[in-house]
């Protein structure tokens, strides 16, 4: 059977057009966020179901605040973004993320007072003063439990498997994004990422590094 010449050719496939793009084409949900809480360094590596490296990044604990370094993965030979807060020490410093270029991709803030007792963190898109993103805690009472007892032995490996903060990122007009899950582990802290709504690859980064931001601050406040 010839082919139809009268037929409309098969456009090509849109290919990735920055590195960002490139590096998040093709993953697979659930991704998966571990946190080494051990290491004097500290690291956080973002993997997807398939196990492919998303990002990674490896520093001391007090550069955490001032400057974070992201990886394409742990050979740390590729940089794909750099996040700098505008405040050292500030219940409401922004954290403002660019790529390997210098572009920037967005920031996230801590919403000041009214996240004391319930994380709330707002994430802007570039050039935005109003949030595009708003993440909040869903069920509070189970980070108390485990800000606790987490840090008692044995019982502190007990409440990793029993309590799972939870934290969902929104779209201004309410619309879920995505969603923060604490899962149980020994010996580092781990947690699920799924994505519930479309949105392009810098607005997934954005979430993936405001999730980041998120779970090195919620850990540092206890």
């Amino acid at each position: 059977m010839t082919d139809n010449p009268y037929a409309t050719p098969t456009s090509p496939p849109v290919l990735p057009t920055d590195d960002i793009a490139r590096q998040l084409q093709g993953i697979q949900y659930p991704l998966t966020l571990s946190f080494k809480i051990l290491a004097l360094a500290s690291q956080a590596t973002v993997t997807d179901a398939s196990g492919r490296t998303v990002l990674y990044t490896k520093q001391k604990m007090f550069k955490f605040r001032e400057h974070v370094e992201i990886f394409t993965d742990n050979s740390r030979t590729t940089r794909l973004a750099d996040i700098h807060a505008n405040k050292v020490i500030d219940w409401s410093a922004r954290y403002a993320s660019t790529d390997a270029s210098g572009n920037p991709i967005g920031s996230v803030g801590r919403k000041g007072w009214r996240s004391i007792w319930r994380a709330h963190y707002e994430t802007f898109n570039p050039g935005d003063n109003t949030p595009d993103f708003s993440i909040r805690e869903e069920n509070p009472g189970a980070k108390i439990v485990d800000s606790i007892f987490g840090e008692i032995p044995l019982i502190g490996f007990l409440t990793g498997y029993f309590c799972h903060p939870r934290y969902l990122a929104s779209r201004s007009n309410g619309t879920p994004a995505m969603r923060l899950t604490k899962q149980p582990a020994f010996w580092e802290g781990r947690f699920q990422i799924d994505k519930l709504g479309d949105m392009t690859a810098r607005e997934e980064l954005n979430l993936f590094l405001s999730f980041l931001m998120l779970v090195l601050l919620e850990r540092r406040r206890g």
